[in-house]
């Protein structure tokens, strides 16, 4: 809900719990981590999608998210929404984040549900899972592997970075071609692109 917790930490602790006690079932932590992140993260497409927009389009100025960026956001959650939503899922800041940004940018629920539930039951089954399959070896492959996957992230933000920001004018342009040839420039935050709803 766009709190940042240590998921992966408390995921990762209660399969490690399983595999050592016997008290639980891998199972129920699996089921319960996945139903979690699935559920927290349709709570934030709620505030986003309620709150959001309004709050965004009065007070996004003040940290650099103009009129023009808001229909960017909208229009890259329209074309890349299922994507965002799944991958973002994996990076923690974005995970974070992403949710309440796409229930700001009007995304359509259903295809947000499918790539939420997606993408939540990967990554934290994926966690609860692999940390019980790996056993007494995570501590080795949690080292080398967590500075990977922290290296991997860092680039993959880098280069998402400098990708919008050097085609941040060209995207807004053909978001706001969009919105315009849409009529929703200047739309409440009920509209929904056509093709969305």
């Amino acid at each position: 809900m766009g709190i940042p917790v240590p998921a992966e930490a408390c995921i990762i602790t209660a399969s490690l719990y399983c595999l050592k006690t016997h008290h639980l079932a891998i199972e129920g932590v699996a089921l319960a981590a996945i139903l979690g992140a699935v559920i927290g993260d349709n709570f934030g497409y709620l505030i986003g999608r309620k709150v959001g927009l309004p709050l965004l389009r009065k007070y996004g100025s003040r940290i650099g998210l103009t009129e023009e960026r808001l229909i960017l956001g909208q229009y890259l959650f329209h074309h890349h929404g299922s994507a965002i939503v799944f991958i973002g899922r994996f990076i923690s800041l974005l995970r974070v984040f992403v949710a309440i940004l796409a229930g700001a940018c009007e995304m359509a629920w259903p295809r947000f549900m499918l790539f939420n539930a997606l993408g939540g039951a990967c990554w934290a089954g994926g966690y609860a899972l692999g940390t019980y399959a790996l056993g007494k070896k995570i501590s080795e492959v949690s080292g080398p592997t967590g500075i990977a996957i922290g290296v991997l992230t860092a680039i993959g933000l880098v280069g998402s970075a400098m990708f919008l920001k050097k085609n941040e004018a060209r995207l807004t342009q053909k978001a706001l071609q969009e919105a315009r040839a849409e009529g929703e420039l200047s739309a409440g935050p009920d509209t929904q692109p056509q093709g969305v709803k």
